[in-house]
């Protein structure tokens, strides 16, 4: 039996008993880090990482490569702790798919915001939505760098026809935090705009995120005399 095998009994026994109910953040990531550490006192390790990154939010959001810079943290728990918030984001998107309709832009934003909670580089989704503001399909059309991502139009139309949409809304996040739409947005949008319209799909809006925020196409006039939905 190890050192720390009556801490981990307990933390365990507690965990089998009443959830995570009473847990501090730190013996939530301890309990966690069981699983790919065997042999390490992983309390140390738990209390190393929310020095560096400040909290269990900060922690389950770093980077693998940040996160093996922490003493104690291999590839294996790098992983697991980057996993972990992606997996969570993945459920509760497609329960948004299955019990949604987005028929405002208050609730496509709140969408977006959702979906790219966490993400580093930018990347461009397309909604499909069917006459009743349903959501058919979440599809990624494109991930860029930190700064730029290009639109593929085929794959746009395509998406489009497959899932016998409607409506279309673009999203995309801009890591740099400032939500305005550049001059490559806007000629994105033109792009999509025209190559729907031959199919006779309607794109409603074009809502782009940043630090917490969104800003919406439609809102700021550039969808003028076409209401969004």
């Amino acid at each position: 039996m190890g050192v720390h095998d009556g801490r981990r009994e307990r933390i365990r026994e507690r965990f089998l008993k009443n959830g995570l109910e009473g847990f501090a953040e730190h013996e939530m990531l301890e309990f966690l880090l069981y699983y790919t550490q065997a042999r390490h006192d992983t309390n140390e390790v738990a209390h190393a990482l929310m020095d560096r990154f400040g909290s269990l939010g900060g922690v389950l959001s770093a980077p693998v490569k940040m996160l093996e810079q922490v003493k104690g943290v291999g590839e294996s728990t790098a992983v697991l702790l980057n996993l972990v918030p992606q997996i969570v984001q993945k459920v509760q998107l497609k329960q948004c798919e299955e019990e949604v309709v987005l028929t405002s832009v208050d609730s496509v934003g709140a969408y977006f915001l959702e979906l790219f909670r966490g993400e580093r580089n930018e990347v461009l989704y397309q909604l499909c939505l069917d006459g009743k503001g349903r959501l058919l399909a979440s599809k990624r059309l494109g991930l860029g760098g930190v700064s730029s991502v290009n639109l593929d139009v085929r794959q746009l139309v395509e998406n489009a026809l497959l899932t016998s949409a409607s409506t279309v809304v673009l999203g995309h996040n801009h890591p740099s935090g400032i939500a305005l739409p550049s001059e490559d947005d806007h000629t994105a949008t033109d792009k999509a705009q025209r190559a729907l319209a031959v199919i006779g799909v309607r794109l409603a809006d074009h809502i782009i995120v940043a630090d917490g925020d969104f800003v919406a196409f439609s809102e700021s006039g550039y969808f003028s005399g076409i209401p969004p939905f």
